[in-house]
């Protein structure tokens, strides 16, 4: 029976098969590692994952799609939200122990909640090796997004404070049943291995206030926002959020602390 593709859970279909194995080409599976794949849909990109690896968890929360894919034998299914699903816990079920092993994490995402899931796995980034998602090119264009450029803003700094990305593939609308209204693109990310330590709510917070509003000098926003915290130090305010490196707000989120 036809599965119909559902607006409420954002569902458009990888079918494209040259695209298939181009981001299989990227993700570059091999036996023995330990793999999640959120919301696998109808398999397109599940099988020949699961092929390669041997093993496969997926998160899927349709309940009919979640039912097809468990009659296949070398699948575990998590029926599940994803934003509910505890990455850092399924790590130490299903990663062998002793192995040294972290999860590698791919899906074609919901572009509905990309951002929300996106914030949810840097909850859980020391279990995991890397990242290989299916977003809205124009997601992926602000989180890879270098300063003083109209796409760089708050999901930029606080996904490169902690990941290295990439854009690896472009994938066009047609690709998909149904096309979406949006050009498509593979990103990946690999955390970094000795991030930056800091506080990420106070990251998060001044990061906020910076881009509250973009246009105007951060003297107007951020300035009031460091008296507040009485900070004592130096950061030149008399430019716009959009301006300021990543690793100045990183400097600053530390400062503070």
């Amino acid at each position: 029976m036809k599965h119909i593709a559902r607006k409420r859970f954002g569902q458009h279909f990888l079918s494209d098969s040259a695209i298939i194995d181009a981001i299989v080409r990227e993700i570059a599976p091999a036996p023995g590692q330990v793999m999640v794949e959120i919301g696998p849909g109808l398999a397109a990109l599940t099988q020949p994952l699961v092929e390669r690896l041997g093993h496969l968890t997926v998160v899927e929360l349709d309940r009919d799609l979640a039912r097809r894919l468990r009659e296949h034998p070398l699948l575990r299914v998590v029926e599940s939200d994803v934003l509910k699903v505890d990455f850092s816990a399924l790590a130490r079920d299903i990663v062998p122990a002793g192995s040294g092993l972290k999860l590698r994490v791919v899906g074609n995402l919901p572009y509905n909640i990309s951002s929300p899931i996106l914030f949810h796995l840097l909850d859980h980034v020391e279990a995991i090796e890397d990242q290989h998602f299916m977003l809205q090119k124009e997601v992926i264009d602000r989180m890879v997004a270098r300063p003083a450029t109209s796409d760089y803003g708050r999901l930029s700094v606080m996904l490169q404070w902690r990941y290295a990305m990439d854009n690896v593939l472009f994938v066009p609308p047609e690709c998909f049943d149904p096309p979406p209204r949006v050009d498509s693109a593979v990103v990946r990310m690999v955390p970094h291995v000795q991030p930056a330590a800091l506080q990420r709510d106070v990251l998060e917070k001044l990061v906020q206030v910076a881009f509250s509003q973009r246009r105007k000098l951060l003297r107007h926003t951020l300035g009031k926002w460091l008296e507040e915290k009485q900070f004592a130090g130096q950061f030149d305010l008399q430019r716009r959020a959009e301006e300021v490196p990543v690793d100045e707000y990183i400097a600053l989120a530390q400062a503070v602390n």
